[in-house]
């Protein structure tokens, strides 16, 4: 079957639609926390899949596109396995002390989500999740005998550590709660993978399989351009509801994927209302938001011009970035005040920035000279000048944008 291509197959009105969505979807990629996060909820251990393929009637790229389009499953409870290889360097435990110091000094709590759901960057992870509707999920992370859960249910959020027994309340509204939607279920991460389907993505199907004892199509995302680590995009897409039951990404470089979600479990009864509720445990430690605290939303790069920087001004500052390039090969630039790898000594009388060093690989271009910091699917050049550019890019990509941006 010929590769689907979004200018070739869709009228005007769809394309618009189709750039439209891709101007929303940060396709950049943001810094290391928040990488973590998002990279670690993309893909999946492989489902307990049946012995043989099913025999599903054909259907094109297009209808198959369609069919998660129109996807409106609003009840549902499952387990979902995930697993993350992105080859971070060992940092003997750094990251987690960090955050659990930061946890015991008052800085935060356990169970804030936001730093709870880092643990999902790395290695292979069980969880419970169930929803019914937009006003009501619930994300349940198993882990040896203590369990974490996340559960929206109104305007309400709730976490609780069984570990340390502390509760974190906050509030939220349903857009919100979609977006934490988008980070925990292979639905949320086909949608925005489908975002970018441009003239530089090739869609096809690629055959039919068994996922968590459903029949379900396989939809192949795979870009047309050198240059970026992205290999394929595998999408699991269940033939009678077109929901999403899995999702794969695979490096260009080869090998195990990077990341891998979703079901080994699947329901789509309605969940009892009782799996929403939550009474704060006797004796829990309880953090509540900081109300007079603000969100600020991330600016989504304009990618409407092709290569170059975008024609609309994203603002200035290391939180609002400039993109380069087009499709699967864009970069973000972040500007850090000038500031490139931090000098100094760490706290244990270490020089930090020959520690931070000793992390990436030293390069060097018209642009001056920085430092390469590479994962299997992301790669960040840090210059002495105190740029950053960022993308799902080779280290060689990085330095030519450095370059051709001096």
């Amino acid at each position: 079957m010929a590769p689907y291509e979004t200018d070739d197959s869709t009228d005007t009105g769809e394309r618009d639609e189709l750039r439209s969505g891709r101007r929303r979807a940060a396709r950049y990629i943001v810094p290391v926390t928040v990488v973590g996060v998002a990279a670690a909820t993309i893909g999946l251990v492989p489902a307990l899949a049946d012995s043989g393929d099913p025999n599903l009637p054909k259907i094109t790229a297009q209808q198959l596109l369609d069919k998660v389009a129109k996807s409106d499953v609003q009840q549902l409870s499952g387990t979902v396995k995930i697993s993350t290889d992105l080859g971070l360097p060992d940092l003997g435990g750094l990251e987690s002390n960090l955050m659990s110091g930061a946890a015991k000094s008052g800085d935060g709590s356990s169970a804030d989500p936001t730093a709870k759901l880092t643990e999902l960057a790395t290695g292979t992870h069980t969880l419970r999740v169930a929803a019914d509707g937009p006003d009501k999920q619930k994300v349940s992370l198993l882990e040896n005998a203590a369990e974490y859960s996340l559960i929206h249910n109104g305007k309400d959020v709730w976490g609780y550590d069984s570990q340390s027994n502390e509760v974190y309340h906050g509030t939220t509204t349903v857009d919100a709660a979609k977006g934490d939607e988008t980070r925990t279920t292979p639905k949320g991460l086909t949608d925005e993978a489908l975002k970018s389907v441009d003239d530089t993505t090739s869609v096809t199907v690629d055959g039919t399989e068994h996922v968590a004892g459903r029949d379900a199509y396989k939809l192949l995302i795979k870009p047309k351009q050198s240059g970026t680590t992205v290999g394929t995009i595998s999408v699991a897409v269940d033939a009678k509801t077109g929901l999403p039951l899995k999702f794969t990404l695979t490096p260009a470089s080869g090998g195990a994927a990077v990341v891998d979600v979703g079901f080994t479990q699947l329901s789509l009864a309605k969940p009892a209302a009782s799996t929403f509720d939550f009474k704060v445990p006797k004796g829990a430690k309880v953090t509540t938001e900081d109300s007079g605290s603000d969100t600020k939303a991330v600016p989504t790069p304009d990618r409407s011009t092709g290569s170059g920087p975008s024609e609309k001004s994203l603002g200035k500052g290391a939180d609002d970035p400039t993109v380069l390039g087009k499709g699967w090969n864009s970069i973000a630039v972040f500007e850090t005040g000038g500031q490139g790898i931090p000098s100094g000594s760490s706290s244990d009388g270490g020089d930090l920035g020959g520690f931070l060093s000793s992390l990436g690989d030293q390069v060097k271009g018209s642009f001056g000279s920085g430092t390469v910091y590479s994962t299997r699917l992301i790669n960040a050049l840090v210059t002495d000048d105190g740029k950053v550019y960022v993308g799902a890019v080779t280290k060689s990509a990085l330095v030519k944008a450095a370059d051709a941006a001096k």
